[in-house]
C-alpha cells in the first residue's frame, strides 16, 4: 500500500514538473494552473524544511547520524 501511494505522489510530482515546462513554453491555460499549484506546493515543502533546520540550529537539534 505504501508503495501504492508513494508511485501516486512521484508521479504527480513528475507531472507537476512536466507542467511547469509546458507552461513556461506558452502551453495552455490548465498547464499555467497546474504549474502555479506546483510551485506554491514546493514553496510550502521548502519553507517548511528552512523552518525545522532553523528551530534544530536554535535548540541544539542533532539528527543523530
Amino acid at each position: 500500500m505504501a508503495l501504492l501511494v508513494l508511485s501516486g505522489v512521484i508521479a504527480l510530482a513528475v507531472g507537476g514538473c512536466v507542467c511547469v515546462v509546458w507552461a513556461a513554453r506558452g502551453g495552455p491555460r490548465w498547464t499555467r494552473i497546474v504549474s502555479a499549484v506546483t510551485l506554491a506546493a514546493a514553496e510550502l515543502v521548502s519553507s517548511a524544511g528552512r523552518r525545522n533546520r532553523s528551530w534544530d540550529l536554535r535548540h541544539g537539534g542533532d539528527s543523530g547520524d
